[in-house]
């Protein structure tokens, strides 16, 4: 079993960093579909398709890190059905992701296409390595957070504006939650118990899905 890395809160200072963790809690966790924001195409079940990344070679490595802050699900995803998750950095718990290391080409295309917009513009940085967060719009992951830095390296993910508490929580459709259950454990740092455990505990799962379903999802 790996463990998870640890995530240092300090945020490197300096010039524009070629690489950047994207630190992904939600259906990016899982390599394979990790692929098709980078390659382009229609993941398995999903309803759209993704243009893919100027650089659609995969991260130089992934490693399974937590996070100060929680995971909740909420709105209504139009490729899934059903909630999406959402990182709230200033929550009391602990959440489970894991960090791919990309170029800071790669995590603005990436970016870019959750938030339907076209990838090809380079993300400025600068506002959110300085101050740890920066809000490019109103939409659901037009906010950049770095959590801190992991070797050096910062760390980066994406959320919504608003926190947990001001979300009208949404339960996740089984397709999405198997996705994110099943890039965890690909991570390699949680088993399947602590993993359900987890994610029945979180908002907007919580009350809808139980860890013994979960679990069933990850044996399909």
């Amino acid at each position: 079993m790996t463990t998870a890395r640890p995530v240092q809160p300090v945020r490197p200072e300096g010039t524009a960093p070629a690489q950047v963790w994207y630190a992904a809690y939600g259906s990016n966790m899982h390599m394979n579909r990790l692929m098709y924001y980078l390659g382009g195409g229609q993941p398995p079940g999903a309803a759209r398709s993704y243009p893919g990344c100027r650089d659609s070679r995969p991260p130089a490595l992934s490693v399974p890190v937590e996070l100060r802050g929680a995971l909740y699900f909420a709105t209504e995803s139009p490729v899934w059905t059903g909630g999406r998750a959402f990182y709230d950095p200033h929550a009391m718990g602990r959440l489970y992701a894991r960090a791919h290391l990309v170029s800071a080409e790669q995590f603005s295309d990436i970016a870019a296409q959750e938030m339907h917009r076209e990838p090809g513009t380079d993300l400025d940085l600068t506002e959110v390595l300085r101050d740890g967060v920066a809000t490019l719009g109103r939409g659901p992951y037009e906010t950049l957070v770095c959590p801190g830095s992991l070797d050096g390296i910062p760390l980066l993910t994406f959320t919504a504006p608003w926190t947990v508490g001001e979300a009208e929580w949404t339960s996740p459709s089984a397709a999405y939650l198997r996705h994110l259950a099943r890039g965890l454990l690909e991570a390699g740092a949680w088993d399947v118990p602590a993993i359900c455990t987890y994610l029945q505990a979180c908002p907007g799962a919580a009350g809808h899905w139980n860890a013994h379903q979960i679990a069933d999802l990850l044996a399909q």
